[in-house]
């Protein structure tokens, strides 16, 4: 009798070893062993048959509606020996309740919805003990909760009382619950018994199939996990569906939950993005501490982080969860949508498929797709706080795996563009126009970076064309742009050329793009503006004026369009027309240093000197308030760019160092901020003079309003305050010629001609093309007695900007000392010609504008 009892319980310990291992074969022939060998476990051996059966079978066809008709042909033996088991209700409890709760599971996969909640209504499923279950038993019972939910769903209820509808969606969510509840249970315990076995044997676990059947939970177990949020969302339960997600992301990590993580990270991100905001926001709850608790047991899992076990308060069927001292708490919402997709990210970045073979392409799609839709979340939460630089490491480990694939490419050109990284955004915008031969858009971003930060004009120009011919061949509904961008380029090469007929030609070229502009989109302001803009450069004013104000019409807010409005009132000398507009802008930004900056000019030229103080005095009050906390923080140049409103007048030109009677756009500018910085590093090499930290765009800010606050001071015959405010400045940049040129003037200003003479020669040596000290120089060499010399440099001034009255009126003086009395008179009838339709400061000041 020992013998037997042995050889039964050998046999019932191998039935349970591959029951766990999920081998159904090697069950079935034990069960029918079990049966012949001992006849009064027959019940037991049916369950077993059956239970084999209906568990191979699901293997090969999933329990989903398009294997209904499958299922009930291939499942007739398994419920056969299921419903044997299930009706000997006398003798092994158990065994009829698994049976009937594998009918369920049967029924299901065959559509017979009725039948399988009336199997989990005979076993009073929703009565059963929260207990310590095996592991086989745990996935049963998981998978009867999952499958009664989904029953529920199929089965749609003829209530009318909304309150009964409203219990009835409750019902199916508790179940998805349950089971979700469970399923991480037994996978946690999966993965317990394989780390016992890795660390008995020392080697790798005897049994692999514990670990395959971990790996794969089944599409039931998985609907259970990601359904019951998703139906708290559909319910209008926002927060219970937050709930739900931390519950799951929360519990201990096992090796089935992985690829599971990604899906259930980003729809939590996902809705933390579209449903959370300010107030509706409630942070999740900090672990308990588990210093000096004695309720709670605790155990280090094999990363080493502290995980509960199941104290005398907790249910053996909820999940273990990672607590501990050190672990993150969220604040916020944006911290936590944040830390969801960057999780989410280290997944998809863990999972993507580098091989490019073919019998990898569907799980290199899949896992694209996955990571392409974290990083699309990503860029949605950190780009409204100005976090790029996160994004941009990303998308850098994103590149390993994006072989050819454009919208990747396109994303990471955008956060380069916003970083400053303008070559290499460049670079990356070249491939993604050779992926996407058909769009646009691309070859306009290349076009506008050469304009705008690369001073590669040409092939800006190269870049609108192709965009052109781009659209041309595959409407896009931006033709329009393209002719803009083509009349940019041209109006740029018009403003850099001093041959005349080159100057002709591209200036021709400029209106004709930007006249097709606006005939192919005659509402789009940005056509009428560089109109405006090419009008008021040739000084056609009147035609400038009539456009510039149908630009304002079309989009009222425009800051370029009224800066250049502004700027055509003071060439017309309408001065207080042109300061009450100021005012009435500032109004509505005021913070922008760019209309402050005019302002003062028009108050030294129409209202004196004392007012113009004034005015600088609150720039500098305005500098501090916007820009002093970046000089102590790491705080990039696109972040300072962001802090005003709109973009300065000279925030542009002097990130360039280039100086406000030229353009930003001219490619003198690059060449003298090259130089200036060469001179700044010897400087800093040979004195004590150290660079100022933090963005050098806020610092040049401020630089450009000292140097007004000098020449003012010059005005009102103030030099030793004009003395201490151009200190400042040299403290800021030493070797900038606009440094240079401020001293000329002081040096002039008290007579001390020599000194002059060589201020201004060292900012033309930095910047040739510098018209002012062009222009001084010329009259400085004039006062010394050099007319010759002087009426060379005034000529050389006038061949870089025709349009300067000053420099006419110097020559004109020159000539005049040399009696060549014809010639001079014909310059002062220029200058009085060209000083008519002379603005405060040159139309050329204002940047590029592409919105």
């Amino acid at each position: 009798m020992t013998s037997k009892k042995g050889h039964s319980l050998r046999i019932e310990s191998e039935i349970d070893k591959n029951r766990c291992e999920g081998n159904w074969k090697k069950v079935i022939e034990l069960a029918e062993h079990l049966k012949e060998l001992y006849p009064s476990s027959e019940c037991l051996a049916y369950l077993l048959s059956g239970e084999g059966r209906l568990e191979s079978f699901l293997e090969q066809s999933p329990p989903i509606d398009a294997n209904i008709s499958k299922a009930k042909a291939g499942l007739i033996e398994a419920k056969k020996n299921l419903v044997l088991a299930a009706n000997d209700k006398d003798k092994h409890a158990v065994v009829v309740l698994d049976a009937h709760l594998l009918l369920g599971k049967l029924h299901y996969a065959m559509g017979m919805y009725d039948e399988a909640l009336n199997n989990y209504q005979q076993a009073e499923l929703h009565t059963l003990t929260e207990k310590q279950l095996p592991s086989r038993s745990l996935r049963i019972v998981a998978e009867s909760y999952a499958v009664k939910g989904l029953c529920l769903e199929k089965q749609l209820p003829n209530l009318k009382s909304k309150y009964k509808i409203a219990d009835w969606h409750d019902q199916i969510i508790k179940c998805f619950e349950m089971a979700g509840d469970l399923t991480l249970v037994y996978l946690q315990e999966q993965d317990k018994v394989t780390m016992q076995l890795q660390n008995g044997s020392g080697s790798y676990s005897p049994q692999p199939n514990v670990t395959n059947t971990t790996k794969n939970i089944g599409p039931t177990l998985e609907n259970a996990l990601l359904r019951a949020p998703l139906l708290q969302l559909q319910a209008g339960k926002t927060q219970a569906a937050i709930n739900r997600y931390r519950g799951i992301l929360s519990a201990v990590e096992s090796t089935a939950t992985q690829s599971l993580r990604l899906t259930l990270t980003r729809q939590m991100a996902e809705v933390l993005l579209r449903g959370v905001s300010g107030s509706l926001y409630k942070p999740p709850d900090a672990p308990p501490d588990i210093i000096g608790t004695s309720t709670i047991n605790r155990r280090l899992n094999h990363h080493g982080v502290n995980i509960t076990t199941n104290g005398a308060s907790e249910s053996p069927w909820k999940p273990k969860k990672y607590i501990g001292p050190n672990l993150f708490v969220p604040k916020n919402e944006n911290e936590e949508t944040i830390l969801l997709l960057l999780i989410s990210e280290a997944m998809a970045v863990r999972d993507a498929v580098l091989s490019q073979s073919p019998e990898f392409k569907d799980a290199r799609l899949r896992a694209f797709e996955n990571a392409t839709a974290v990083y699309d979340l990503l860029t949605l939460a950190v780009v409204r706080w100005h976090q790029v630089e996160l994004l941009y490491e990303s998308f850098e480990r994103a590149m390993k795996f994006s072989h050819e694939e454009v919208h990747v490419w396109m994303q990471y050109a955008l956060c380069l563009i916003n970083l400053g990284r303008y070559s290499q955004a460049h670079s990356v915008l070249e491939v993604v126009a050779r992926l996407s031969p058909q769009k646009v858009m691309p070859c306009l971003l290349s076009a506008r970076l050469c304009y705008e930060h690369l001073n590669l004009i040409k092939e800006g120009i190269e870049w609108s064309q192709k965009a052109l011919q781009r659209e041309t061949a595959s409407p896009q509904g931006l033709q329009s742009r393209c002719h803009l961008y083509i009349g940019i380029g041209n109006s740029i090469m018009a403003a850099n050329t001093n041959i005349k007929q080159d100057k002709i030609n591209y200036t021709t070229t400029a209106f004709d793009f930007f006249h097709k502009a606006q005939q192919c989109d005659p509402n789009d302001h940005l056509a009428e503006y560089y109109l405006a803009h090419e009008y008021g450069m040739n000084r056609q004013i009147n035609e400038a004026m009539v456009h510039v104000k149908i630009s304002l019409n079309l989009r009222a807010e425009h800051t370029p369009s009224l800066h250049l409005l502004t700027l055509l009132l003071s060439a017309h000398k309408q001065y207080s027309d042109a300061l009450h507009l100021i005012n009435s802008v500032l109004e509505e930004y005021p913070d922008n240093l760019s209309f402050h900056y005019v302002k003062a000019h028009l108050e030294l030229q129409s209202l004196g000197g004392d007012e113009a103080l004034l005015t600088i005095k609150h720039m500098l009050l305005l500098w501090r308030h916007l820009y002093e906390d970046q000089t102590n923080i790491d705080c990039n140049e696109q972040q300072s760019e962001r802090r005003s409103e709109t973009r300065s007048v000279f925030q542009l030109y002097t990130s360039e160092m280039s100086d406000k009677d030229s353009s930003s756009m001219h490619a003198h500018s690059l060449a003298a901020s090259r130089i200036e910085q060469a001179l700044s590093e010897v400087a800093s090499s040979l004195s004590s003079f150290t660079p100022k930290p933090g963005p050098q765009r806020a610092w040049l800010l401020q630089l450009q309003i000292w140097l007004l606050l000098t020449e003012v001071f010059l005005v009102l015959d103030k030099p030793d305050n004009a003395i201490l405010s151009l200190q400042e400045a040299a403290n800021i940049f030493p070797m900038s010629y606009d440094i240079m040129y401020t001293k000329g003037l002081l040096h002039e200003y008290k007579a001390e001609y020599s000194e002059a003479k060589q201020c201004y020669q060292n900012a033309v040596s930095i910047n040739p093309c510098h018209i002012k000290s062009l222009q001084h120089l010329g009259l400085i060499y004039h006062y010394l007695g050099c007319q010759r010399l002087a009426e060379k440099t005034l000529r050389d001034a006038a061949k870089i900007n025709p349009n300067s009255h000053q420099t006419w009126y110097n020559l004109g003086k020159v000539l005049e000392s040399l009696g060549e009395m014809e010639s001079a008179n014909d310059c002062m009838a220029t200058a009085l010609e060209v000083e008519n339709t002379n603005p405060i400061l040159p139309i050329s000041s204002i940047p590029l504008t592409f919105e």
